[in-house]
């Protein structure tokens, strides 16, 4: 474990009488860093947030932030923090001005700061066009903006984000994971979880995988994909009106040959087989047929692959 983590949980567990959401996990992030924090549903992820925050503080560990425990130094460290629940109610009468002026006020910011602060979250967010609309006229993609902007207001060092792209279309999750990328640049510390696999992998640096409240595998998503091996495949496509290549699948590595289109084929190899070495020979067969090979590519295991290997399958 690296002592000079910016975020740190060491052995923290949280139970509810005999159920452990979760059992002594420990894990770091590290300070501009983007954590993305994925697991089945009840794997313990929102738990974990809530003891960062502050929201739950009857647990067993120590969580510290910048070195100093959050149990002994909440007030102080709490205040680097923003957060953005899974679920968030506004009065929805208000507008969004009204919204950003009353959570201002509640962090402590002066007028004059907040007048500026709130301009410059509006232009982050791209909410100036609605800035003095009613928040129950918002969509459903603006609505989750304002809880980012509210998270932000206060200039946080830390942002919390507890599925912030849930329920968005394609066009807005990509707006707002470009939102993130431009927070990560300005300096400052995410954690997020998410159910969606491709968004994780989009944004984060690195990746900590959770089943029934324990940390199983952490890593960045490259290293994820190389280190575990979910199974290997050779693609192989071959030059238009050519035939496809013959006997591969009675290679001893080999444990069966997909023959998807006219000119593409995938060589599922056995597992535990020395890769480099079935490469080799399928190569050999290859040149000997005189196949006109367009591509020949060894497919990584998707982030997909690796997570449902991990969790046993399990759902998010």
């Amino acid at each position: 474990m690296n002592n000079n983590s910016y975020i740190a949980f060491r052995e923290v567990s949280k139970n509810y009488k005999e159920f452990f959401a979760l059992d002594k996990i420990s894990f770091n992030i590290q300070r501009g860093e983007v954590f993305g924090y994925i697991g089945p549903n009840g794997a313990g992820k929102t738990t974990t947030i809530k003891i960062l925050v502050g929201l739950i503080r009857d647990y067993s560990g120590d969580v510290f932030i910048n070195g100093k425990s959050t149990s002994e130094n909440r007030k102080q460290l709490y205040n680097l923090i923003g957060y953005h629940p899974q679920e968030a109610g506004f009065q929805e009468w208000r507008t969004v001005d009204h919204a950003f002026k009353t959570f201002g006020r509640l962090s402590g910011l002066s007028s004059d700061h907040l007048e500026n602060r709130t301009q410059e979250i509006l232009e982050l967010m791209n909410l100036s066009e609605v800035r003095y609309k009613r928040i129950v006229h918002l969509s459903g993609g603006m609505f989750q903006k304002l809880r980012l902007g509210q998270a932000l207001l206060h200039e946080p060092e830390i942002l919390v984000l507890d599925e912030p792209l849930s329920g968005l279309d394609p066009n807005m999750r990509f707006q707002f994971k470009k939102i993130i990328r431009k927070l990560k640049q300005s300096g400052i510390t995410i954690l997020f979880s998410s159910h969606i696999l491709s968004d994780v992998q989009d944004i984060a640096d690195n990746i900590g995988i959770l089943n029934k409240g324990r940390i199983i595998s952490i890593g960045t998503p490259e290293e994820l994909q190389n280190s575990f091996e979910v199974g290997n495949i050779l693609e192989i496509i071959v030059a238009d009106e050519t035939a496809l290549c013959k006997d591969l699948e009675n290679l001893t590595d080999v444990d069966f040959v997909e023959n998807v289109k006219s000119n593409k084929q995938l060589i599922h190899l056995k597992s535990n087989v020395d890769v480099d070495l079935s490469i080799n020979q399928i190569i050999k067969i290859l040149m000997d047929q005189n196949c006109k090979i367009r591509s020949f590519t060894l497919l990584k295991p998707s982030l997909e692959d690796v997570y449902l290997k991990l969790v046993g399958g399990e759902t998010i």
